[in-house]
């Protein structure tokens, strides 16, 4: 029996995806009404359930902010980021919340036609232990550790986190794709380790009873990245900028809800899709909006940090030759090529138009 196949999943973290249609409040009264035939646009989420990095849609539905910039928006969690970038190439979907790096080595590969709209520029992943003993890079060698899925965010994270001891994710370290139930698994005891966030800490130091240890963070390893993107591709951005103009005005609106403590207790509510309680919700948004994770007024795509990502997905296509990573055969994408941050300038000014 495989080791996936063992693992059982502990109600609080690995509940499945809670229908994500909860009855929206009534919209936010603007100064200015708002078009009144709403476009639709379909936007793929991290993870099943979703990540908590993307409460932000789920406060920009159910608080009104879609409805009060005339943008219809379906949210629809996958299993991973990348799998939901993937979908916005086929066109099974119009956006994605996917992780940087997949993104640039997607469009560096393969040329697919993606965009870059906005994004999350705070990495915080780490590599987490259930077992003391296991607290460096070199003792995860043999090991079995969670991630999301192939060559998913986890996965990557994992990759930049054992390479300062030379260690490669399924060559040296069995990795068990979990979608985002990895911290379930580290507290039924069927996984020692997992690529966590962490606002997963807490959750499952509390449900396991035990201390979680800490084996390395993306921030010490690889300082600099850039974390998450919202992606569409070159035809939606073309034929519905409009949509997405609106969509992102809703986003800038709901990420700064995000820091209004006042309304925590609604938003912890909101946040049922993500597997999180009311009370994890609320500790969730108090660690995450003390390190900034969400873009205040911004489109969240600080060049530095992006070609940091590009310039580490390099160096590992290079490592790899061409295996993972971006191939060395090919030009990594370029910062401009890769991003527009027109639209989150254009959503900026009808923010201050409408309000």
């Amino acid at each position: 029996m495989s080791l996936l196949s063992q693992i059982k999943l502990t109600k609080p973290l690995a509940a499945t995806a809670i229908a994500v249609g909860m009855l929206a409040s009534a919209a936010i009264s603007s100064g200015e009404a708002v078009a009144q035939d709403k476009e639709k646009l379909v936007l793929a989420l991290p993870g099943v359930p979703p990540i908590f990095g993307s409460v932000f849609t789920y406060v920009a539905k159910d608080m009104g902010l879609y409805d009060k910039y005339g943008v219809d928006v379906e949210l629809r969690p996958m299993n991973s980021g990348v799998g939901a970038a993937r979908a916005v190439v086929s066109g099974n979907v119009d956006v994605s919340m996917s992780p940087t790096p997949p993104v640039a080595v997607m469009v560096s590969n393969a040329g697919v036609p993606l965009k870059v709209i906005s994004g999350m520029e705070i990495n915080d992943w780490m590599l987490g232990s259930m077992d003391p003993a296991i607290n460096s890079c070199e003792a995860v060698k043999g090991q079995a550790v969670g991630v999301d899925s192939p060559r998913g965010a986890r996965w990557i994270q994992l990759a930049n986190m054992v390479r300062p001891c030379k260690l490669i994710p399924d060559k040296d370290v069995q990795t068990v794709n979990l979608s985002t139930n990895v911290g379930a698994a580290m507290v039924s005891g069927q996984l020692k380790l997992g690529v966590l966030h962490s606002d997963d800490i807490p959750v499952i130091e509390r449900e396991s009873g035990k201390k979680v240890t800490i084996v390395a963070r993306v921030e010490e390893t690889s300082p600099g990245s850039h974390y998450a993107v919202i992606v569409s591709n070159d035809k939606v951005v073309a034929e519905r900028r409009d949509a997405l103009v609106r969509m992102a005005a809703a986003h800038i609106e709901a990420m700064n809800l995000l820091y209004d403590k006042s309304k925590w207790d609604e938003i912890a509510k909101i946040a049922a899709p993500t597997g999180r309680s009311p009370g994890d919700a609320i500790k969730a948004l108090e660690l995450f909006t003390n390190i900034d994770y969400w873009p205040r007024n911004a489109a969240g795509l600080d060049q530095k940090r992006i070609e940091k990502a590009i310039a580490i997905q390099t160096g590992v296509g290079k490592r790899t030759k061409g295996k993972a990573g971006i191939n060395p055969a090919k030009s990594p994408v370029a910062y401009g090529d890769l991003t527009d941050a027109s639209i989150v300038k254009d959503a900026l000014a009808l923010i201050a138009k409408t309000n």
